[in-house]
């Protein structure tokens, strides 16, 4: 297919800059089969069945956005260059790969002082990807990159506006616990304390997996021929205990119903042969459609970029026909798009 196929326009005013508030309250468009259906998050209680299994990504996005100056000696005296950085992933060796801008202004062997307790030494690029080694380490690096790094927003809001405070409690789930995305599983975002008591009192089943959405997640697709791209990796993990709790749960002819694009990519990784188990290690499985579904039977997820990786994966799952008119729906409706945007449960026909 091509890269074409899974374009569309989308109204700039379309997209959302701040979350709905509360959470729950945004809104929900419900493609059950044929049938679309305008609802609210809130909603979703109706819609999932006692017994259903909704697979929750328990990642915790890290402050990854700093800023810094580097202090350089020259014979007009000290000159300070603004450094901005984005973390990207922890290496083996105890450093961190991230992207600097601007990166012609920080030299090997040069230290950038982001905060009174926390700087890092540039000690490689390797194509344009820089290696920073940092003065602090465990707790105490989490403590000050939490006083000073902001949340490492999505550029299509980035652009809009700067990360602050409030991102740092709205670009996080409610159950985020396992430190290392760098971008939010956002369809997670739309859960808070009450829905979830309510979907509990329904009878609805939970299972958390671990998936470190990282920074690729907004990489374009830059070939016209869908089948010559490649993803990105990142990291992720089912337990025991959760694969156990699926398997029961489909043994039994209830709903897995994954929420967000990584929940759905790492169960159906772990899934691949058939038969979901225990699984760790990096993923790049690129889910397009004509791909053979072992273990969701929906998704839960928020409106995603023209011709994206994401687009690809949700027409897999609906239909590349069907996902056009949901999202010519959508767009129709004035739903709000992207990670601050409202939300779709799709449901294949027989789901």
């Amino acid at each position: 297919m091509k890269l074409s196929d899974f374009d569309f326009h989308l109204p700039e005013d379309l997209i959302a800059v701040r979350p709905a508030v509360p959470r729950s309250s945004a809104r929900l468009l419900v493609a059950e089969g044929a049938n679309l259906h305008d609802q609210r998050v809130t909603d979703l209680v109706s819609w999932l069945r006692p017994g259903d299994r909704l697979v929750l990504n328990d990642t915790k996005v890290i402050p990854a956005r700093l800023s810094g100056t580097r202090t350089r000696m020259t014979g007009q005296g000290p000159a300070v260059a603004q450094i901005e950085v984005t973390l990207l992933e922890p290496q083996s060796n105890g450093t961190w790969a991230g992207l600097v801008k601007p990166l012609r202004k920080w030299q090997l062997g040069e230290t950038v002082v982001f905060s009174d307790d926390l700087s890092a030494e540039l000690v490689n690029v390797s194509e344009g990807q820089a290696e920073l080694s940092f003065n602090l380490s465990g707790d105490d690096f989490d403590t000050a990159l939490a006083a000073c790094g902001a949340m490492p927003l999505p550029p299509y809001i980035a652009t809009k506006r700067a990360a602050d405070a409030q991102d740092k409690d709205d670009y996080q789930t409610v159950w985020a616990r396992n430190a290392g995305a760098v971008a939010a599983p956002t369809a997670s975002l739309h859960f808070d304390a009450p829905l979830l008591d309510a979907l509990r009192a329904r009878g609805v089943e939970m299972s958390f997996v671990t998936l470190h959405v990282g920074a690729g997640t907004f990489l374009p697709v830059k070939v016209d021929d869908i089948s010559d791209h490649k993803m990105h990796a990142e990291w992720g993990s089912v337990s025991a205990e959760a694969a156990a709790e699926i398997r029961a749960t489909k043994a039994a002819g209830h709903r897995v119903i994954p929420v967000g694009t990584t929940a759905l990519r790492l169960i159906e990784t772990a899934g691949r042969e058939g038969t979901l188990s225990a699984w760790e290690g990096d993923t790049d499985i690129f889910i397009t459609p004509g791909f053979k579904f072992q273990v969701a039977d929906g998704l839960m997820t928020n409106f995603h970029l023209p011709k994206s990786t994401l687009m690809m994966l949700v027409s897999a799952l609906m239909g590349a026909d069907e996902i056009r008119r949901i999202y010519d729906h959508a767009i129709s409706e004035k739903y709000r798009f992207f990670s601050y945007g409202d939300a779709s449960l799709l449901l294949p026909t027989g789901a």
